[in-house]
């Protein structure tokens, strides 16, 4: 006896729950004569949106962006294209190009169809929803006649009776002979090619992407009608998709959210696309959702966590903060943050901090929230990064509001500005803090490993990379901080020494 894997059974589930779904959505209107249901094909055809929201109800439940409205105009105006769309998930890239193609298969525009991704079986599980949509949707079939052709009707291949082809192959199988009549190709949907396991070994990637040029392009005609959609997230630098892209008549890229951090599509709320990016990595989420792969751990492969001294056992700590140049909670910008540091035999202590996207004075309250925490332990010098951008903000913004809170609570506290011209920030990152962090002197608080900000921190310092690619706005403060207590404590012995042995400023005395 054969049993399922679990797997299979939940597919079988959900396949069966879309074709209830598909046949229930696409109810047509039987009192509808002849002439007004030709004039309502015709009125469709002429606008694909309207078009798409009639055939494909259940894909369409929201208003599509204007990116989506975009990309179908393109595609479908043009004879001869070559496409990229490196579109975070969640924005229907697969959805809008099943849609896109199957209305030009319908309109007689398309005739051969090859859907390709990084196998077989993942190519083939792509193409079942044109297959089941031309199957049992009843308002393609209403109005343009049953679909499905006897013998020639499988899972990878398929065709259709009004006259157009659609078979899946994986990356590497032979395209050649993909012939519907004396018609080659005209259509390439190229869906999710790039594999995180691939993008570890770039010869693999090489290989791959050699075979789509010399195999799966050439497998077209050179004089007729072509069309090659490439669809996927950039999760590698030099994956296929971003060779593709190097090619395409048109390269877009979408993110799940805009340049001002807001989601590009209503579909997905600010709501529900900050709690999956909660519970993802920082490196997830930019993979994912922002098309920009990081590799964890390549400068600070390891974070040390552990117990900090007493603040009371320390000269002094430090408060450093970045203020960064925007007052929004734009999560698409850069971090504020504020850490409070400290110095012990050698060994930097990170003992608590902020880290995230806020306003301006909510960064400056963070100051006393760190005053509070120390609680007079030891004494607090707090700094505030002041480059050439930040200077006006500084006199113009920062020491209002600093004197506002300290107004407000009976405490006033003031930042010295760091206006230090520092050098280039991933060096600076680099070379300041990876060798204390590989050899155990830069230490988190264990006990605020629960704590969202510190861990934003550990997220910051695990993604930081030559060219910066992610935000590392939490480590440049660090370094900020370091820097500032390094030069304290090289003030101290330097003025210790030039008193001598026995407080005497000469410090020939000692000899």
């Amino acid at each position: 006896m054969h049993y399922l894997k679990l797997t299979d059974k939940r597919a079988l589930t959900d396949w069966s729950e879309y074709k209830e779904n598909l046949l229930k959505m696409t109810t047509i209107d039987e009192s509808e004569n002849e002439q007004e249901r030709l004039v309502r094909i015709t009125r469709l055809e002429a606008d694909p949106e309207a078009w798409f929201m009639y055939y494909f109800p259940n894909y369409c439940y929201a208003e599509p962006a204007d990116f989506h409205k975009r990309a179908t105009r393109r595609i479908i105006k043009n004879d001869v294209w070559y496409e990229v769309r490196a579109w975070s998930r969640e924005l229907a890239k697969s959805s809008r190009a099943m849609m896109e193609i199957m209305y030009l298969a319908l309109i007689g525009k398309v005739k051969n169809v090859v859907l390709v991704s990084h196998s077989y079986d993942q190519a083939e599980k792509l193409l079942k929803p044109f297959k089941l949509n031309f199957e049992l949707n009843r308002r393609i079939i209403n109005d343009y006649g049953i679909q499905q052709k006897m013998g020639e009707w499988e899972s990878g291949l398929f065709f259709t009776k009004i006259g157009c082809s659609f078979a899946a192959i994986g990356a590497g199988q032979s395209p050649r002979g993909f012939k519907n009549e004396e018609i080659r190709p005209d259509v390439l949907l190229i869906d999710d090619i790039d594999t995180d396991e691939e993008t570890r070994n770039q010869k693999r990637i090489d290989n791959k992407f050699k075979w789509i040029e010399e195999a799966l392009i050439f497998s077209m005609s050179v004089s007729k009608s072509k069309r090659i959609l490439f669809l996927g997230n950039i999760i590698g630098k030099e994956t296929c998709i971003v060779k593709a892209s190097k090619k395409a008549d048109y390269f877009e890229i979408i993110n799940i959210r805009d340049k001002n951090g807001q989601s590009v599509w209503e579909k997905n709320t600010e709501e529900q696309i900050d709690w999956l990016l909660s519970k993802v990595s920082y490196a997830a989420g930019q993979k994912e959702f922002f098309n920009n792969p990081i590799t964890e751990g390549s400068v600070f492969k390891d974070i040390t966590w552990g117990k900090v001294p007493p603040l009371s056992s320390l000269k002094f700590a430090v408060a450093y903060g970045d203020p960064s140049p925007s007052n929004k909670e734009n999560k698409s910008g850069s971090y504020k943050c504020v850490f409070l540091i400290g110095e012990e035999n050698g060994i930097y202590y990170i003992y608590n901090g902020f880290l995230e996207h806020t306003g301006n004075a909510v960064f400056v309250r963070w100051y006393w929230d760190l005053q509070l925490y120390a609680n007079q332990k030891t004494q607090i010098y707090n700094y505030i990064e002041n480059n050439s951008l930040q200077d006006p903000f500084y006199e113009q913004v920062f020491i209002p509001l600093f004197e506002a809170e300290g107004n407000k609570n009976g405490l006033r506290l003031y930042a010295t500005p760091d206006e230090r011209k520092k050098p280039d920030k991933f060096t600076r990152i680099e070379g300041n803090l990876e060798p204390l962090n590989r050899l155990g002197k830069l230490v988190f608080n264990a006990a605020e490993r629960n704590n969202p900000h510190m861990m934003r921190l550990e997220e910051q310092f695990k993604a930081v990379e030559p060219g910066l690619g992610a935000p590392a706005d939490g480590p440049d403060a660090v370094e900020g901080g370091i820097w500032i207590i390094q030069n304290k404590l090289h003030q101290v012995k330097k003025e210790d020494f030039s008193m001598g042995p026995r407080g005497n400023s000469n410090s020939k005395n000692r000899y």
